[in-house]
């Protein structure tokens, strides 16, 4: 199927290839009187108003003209004379622009564009966009960035380094795919995940819900967050450090050196993450030699939740060269330590367990435009992961939440473990390589060709058990995704999307058997499977005015099982190796609205609805012989549909005031299980929050001194009541188990001074009012916290 994707490809940009060519391409440099290139010089083409403007080295290019003789070109820099010239394309098409200086007019030249991320959100997919640039100044991760999102939900089990999930219109975990740059993030191991890297990395992040376009080779089922980092074009510095509650210290620096005339750069990020995490829960304490309930609900502090991660990302290349736009070669390193303090619930108390792992990962980057041939644009990505993880728990002792303990070694007379006794070390060796191709004919036709292939393998010993086959033999899977699209974009007016996807996984590993009936007779035998799917899906936008937008989208998307989902993490989740992928039909239909008042006073509206009929969810439970681990498991079939709105006002750029919510009825729709009708058929799926929205508003006060600012925000995150199991399991004497609801306030204090503002203090206080909050099984997260952050850059 690949073969005849990519031949196909090839037919078709064969034959447009031919189409171009019958184009013309105008190409030249644009100088000033003493030879010296101009940038930014605006030259339009009178007869099309085409234009185009000088590169860094003054030169420009304008394809897909008409195959005329005589063309009118006029060029207008600032402080130079307007040019005109009549050019013959008979006597070649590189010509050379030399502008004369006006010293006594200068003509200002007003051009007006969209940015990026106000062109992001245009675009046919239901995808919001986090200005990520706004939020440098706050002590935040790139996870949390994301919480005042519509349609986001992030669920965290505790404070810094812990678990965290985004939830993307009920669907979340491994549903949602995560990139940096286009390039997945599968794998990356526990020492780089989006709660421990500083929201100063990124530039702005895309948010794609339910439909993902084909350049993020990946198989989502409800979505795609990718992380678009800074630009790497000149000499910058950024660097900060903060600090707050819980002896909580962040520090990152990111230094950026740009040679413009040789083209060559280097990048260097290093960030680092520390905390105590010794907030205070509420829970019941038993005594721990007689069991007897020493106090109900008493406030204890955690003591044994410590986390702190050290990273290093480096680049060295080339860019804006002939060979190349984009030419880089890099290293990631780090290192991350966590003690775990509880199970999967609050009922399990650990004082020793702890994992700790590392990621040592070269980066290879290769991106050009007008490969070969006009319009031809190609990005290549490749990784591999050489690090570790691993689990430790030696200690065989049992705690409770007051600290104390039985050492249950001394008092049985042999080795154990708090969990499950074990030293293992594993290497979750990840290797991807992404590459997609863009072929653009004209302004209305766009191909794309994707193609990711994903190497994992897990291979690990551990020192306490080492006959066990099951923890020394690997366990591997390679997917291998690539997708087709074609875009049709007649006009500014409307555009339409179609693509196709082919989903493939090679999965090997070593499972037991039972040999017999007697207990621990255990044989173990290689299990090897592939399977390959199709998806498809199609997008569509139209502007009914300037400030009107109608935009639908559906996909077919498949959602493959992932390695932690099939092998587990050996911490907190059990492995399933029995899972088959998901299939979900996405549908999306969303309106966005700008009523402008003034040209300084506007208000937006945003709204979706979504429908997702999905079959063999994958969905995660507790284990039932203890309910201190998570497994996963598949459910026949759901139904999710919902509604997400956004509403928000702007004036100029000291004021705006946001409110936004989602809606959403995810529901079993298995109706039998062998035969026999569902108890829980109609019911909602447990532990997802069904209702929840944000509002937040924020006042800028402009030369506060001279030219200092303060800007000043606050926030409100409101989450209703949701169940932890399935709502038909409960009654009205044992309860259902229910997460009340939470409304969580945040105040923000940013003060901005220097000749470039370039120097920035910010304080935040997180949970105002100290209300007790959850996201997973009961989960408590931290109180109320208070965080400093400094930040310089240039």
């Amino acid at each position: 199927m690949k073969n005849i994707l990519f031949t196909a490809f090839l037919l078709i940009s064969s034959l447009m290839v031919s189409y171009a060519n019958e184009s013309v391409i105008l190409s030249g440099i644009v100088k000033d009187n003493t030879g010296g290139s101009i940038v930014g010089a605006v030259i339009v083409v009178k007869e099309t108003s085409q234009f185009a403007q000088s590169d860094v080295n003054g030169k420009f290019t304008l394809p897909k003209l008409k195959p005329l003789s005589h063309y009118t070109l006029i060029v207008n820099y600032m402080g130079f004379k307007e040019y005109q010239e009549v050019v013959d394309l008979s006597k070649g098409n590189n010509i050379v622009i030399k502008l004369i200086p006006d010293h006594y007019n200068l003509n200002e030249i007003n051009i007006k564009t969209k940015s990026k991320v106000q062109q992001v959100k245009e675009k046919a997919y239901n995808v919001a966009v986090v200005d990520a640039t706004k939020l440098h100044a706050r002590s935040m991760d790139i996870g949390h960035a994301l919480s005042k999102t519509s349609g986001v939900r992030v669920r965290e089990q505790g404070g810094m380094g812990s678990n965290m999930n985004i939830s993307l219109n009920g669907y979340s975990g491994n549903q949602i795919k995560f990139f940096i740059d286009g390039i997945p993030m599968d794998n990356f191991g526990s020492s780089f995940q989006l709660n421990n890297i500083p929201i100063n990395l990124a530039n702005r992040i895309e948010v794609y819900k339910g439909v993902v376009p084909v350049g993020l080779g990946s198989d989502a089922l409800g979505g795609a967050v990718n992380i678009i980092t800074n630009t790497y074009d000149k000499t910058s510095l950024d660097m900060s450090y903060g600090y707050g509650s819980f002896n909580t210290h962040r520090t990152n620096l990111n230094f950026v050196y740009a040679d413009k005339k040789s083209g060559f750069f280097s990048q260097l990020n290093a960030y680092q993450n520390y905390s105590d995490n010794d907030y205070n829960v509420e829970v019941d304490v038993y005594d721990i030699n007689t069991a007897a309930l020493v106090g109900k609900n008493m406030k204890i502090k955690r003591f044994h939740d410590r986390y702190h991660n050290e990273n290093f990302v480096g680049q060295v290349g080339f860019i804006n060269k002939s060979f190349a736009d984009r030419l880089a070669f890099g290293m990631t390193l780090g290192q991350s330590y966590k003690e775990v303090q509880t199970g999967t619930r609050m009922i399990s108390v650990f004082g020793k367990l702890h994992q700790r792992g590392n990621i040592i990962m070269p980066t290879f980057v290769y991106e050009k435009k007008n490969l070969f041939t006009e319009g031809l644009d190609v990005r290549v990505n490749a990784n591999y992961n050489l690090g570790y993880d691993q689990v430790i728990d030696t200690v065989y002792r049992r705690y409770n939440w007051l600290g104390d303990y039985v050492d249950l070694e001394e008092k049985y007379g042999k080795k154990g473990g708090e969990r499950n006794r074990t030293m293992y070390k594993y290497r979750n060796n990840n290797g991807m390589v992404a590459t997609v191709v863009n072929y653009k004919i004209g302004d209305q036709h766009n191909f794309s060709l994707g193609n990711t292939i994903n190497f994992f393998k897990r291979k690990g010993q551990d020192e306490l058990d080492i006959d066990n086959p099951i923890k020394s033999t690997p366990a591997e899977t390679t997917k291998n995704i690539t997708g087709l699209s074609y875009q049709f974009t007649p006009n500014m007016i409307w555009s339409a999307t179609v693509f196709g996807k082919y989903y493939n996984q090679h999965i090997r590993y070593t499972e037991p058997y039972k040999l017999s009936d007697k207990w621990a007779d255990y044989g173990y035998r290689k299990f090897d499977a592939n399977h390959g799917y199709f998806g498809y899906g199609i997008t569509g936008s139209v502007f009914l005015s300037d400030d009107l937008q109608l935009k639908a989208s559906y996909e077919k998307s498949i959602r493959l099982p992932s390695s932690n989902e099939l092998f587990g993490d050996e911490v907190n989740v059990l492995g399933n190796n029995k899972l088959t992928p998901e299939v979900s039909d996405n549908y999306n239909l969303g309106i966005n609205y700008n009523m402008r008042f003034s040209e300084v006073s506007l208000v937006n509206f945003d709204i979706n609805g979504f429908l997702r009929n999905s079959t063999d969810l994958i969905f995660s439970k507790l284990e039932n012989y203890d309910q201190n681990r998570q497994t996963f498991d598949n459910l026949a079939s759901a139904r999710n549909t919902g509604i997400e709105a956004e509403i928000r006002y702007f004036y100029k750029n000291s004021f705006n005031i946001g409110v936004n919510a989602t809606y959403q009825n995810f529901i079993n729709t298995n109706k039998y299980v062998t035969g026999i009708k569902s108890e829980v058929y109609k019911d909602r799926l447990p532990n997802i929050p069904y209702l929840y929205g944000n509002a937040d508003i924020n006042y800028t006060i402009n030369n506060l001194y001279k030219n200092d600012n303060l800007m000043l925000g606050y926030s409100v995150f409101y989450t209703k009541a949701f169940y932890l199991f399935w709502p038909s399991f409960g009654s009205k004497s044992k309860g259902k188990f229910e997460i009340p609801d939470q409304l969580v306030h945040e105040f923000t204090a940013t003060y901005s001074f220097g000749k470039d503002k370039n120097y920035q203090f910010t304080f935040e206080i997180h949970n105002v009012f100290d209300r007790k909050i959850y996201d997973n099984f009961s989960l408590q997260k931290p109180g109320r916290s208070f965080n400093g952050k400094f930040r310089y850059f240039f």
